[in-house]
Formats: C-alpha cells, sequence, structure tokens
C-alpha cells in the first residue's frame, strides 16, 4: 500500500476504483442526508456575501475585486489577502456595517 503522501499510479487508482460500488455509496450519502449526519461546508467568502444578500458582482464590487476572485475565494482555490480577510469577517459578524459603508 503507498504512503498516504504520495499519490496513487494509474494502476493503483483504477484498481481502487474498480472495487467501488457507487450505488451503495450514493445509498449511503442518502441515508446519512436523511439522518441529518451532513453538513453544507461553506468558505468565509461566501458565508459574508450570503450574508449580505448580495450578488457576486455586487459583492465583488464591494470588496474592490473582481468576480473572477471572488469566485476563487468562494470555491477555496484562492486565499483573501489580510486587508479583505479582515472585512469578510466583519461582513460576517456585522452585514449591516457593510452595507451602510457600501451606500455612501
Amino acid at each position: 500500500m503507498p504512503s498516504k503522501n504520495k499519490p496513487l499510479t494509474k494502476a493503483q487508482l483504477a484498481a481502487a476504483e474498480a472495487k467501488r460500488d457507487l450505488a451503495a455509496e450514493l445509498l449511503e450519502s442518502i441515508r446519512q442526508m436523511r439522518a441529518g449526519q451532513t453538513r453544507v461546508v461553506t468558505s468565509p467568502a461566501a458565508e459574508a456575501r450570503m450574508r449580505t444578500g448580495l450578488s457576486q458582482s455586487q459583492f465583488a464590487a464591494l470588496m474592490g475585486v473582481s468576480v473572477r476572485t471572488l469566485q476563487g475565494w468562494e470555491q477555496g482555490r484562492k486565499q483573501p489577502s489580510g486587508a479583505a480577510r479582515t472585512l469578510l469577517a466583519i461582513a460576517c459578524t456585522n452585514p449591516k456595517a457593510v452595507l451602510a459603508v457600501a451606500s455612501k
């Protein structure tokens, strides 16, 4: 068995995939959802935007970044800088304050 730090070879990956029972995995996922054993995980950027009620384009303009950058933050592909991270934290905690500043 390969170490956890080394990626699987193509052959190892193919062998592991061949053993999977996708139907059983899907049914188990449905059972877990029905039992309330799952939760949706959102990024801090997505959480902040949702709390303000703004669209991606509106929130990106408020943050002074492009929509693509905001999407990168929301999808976890990119991390916001220190100042942006602080503004996101404020937006999560007090979305009205951020909206009040934006309307000036």
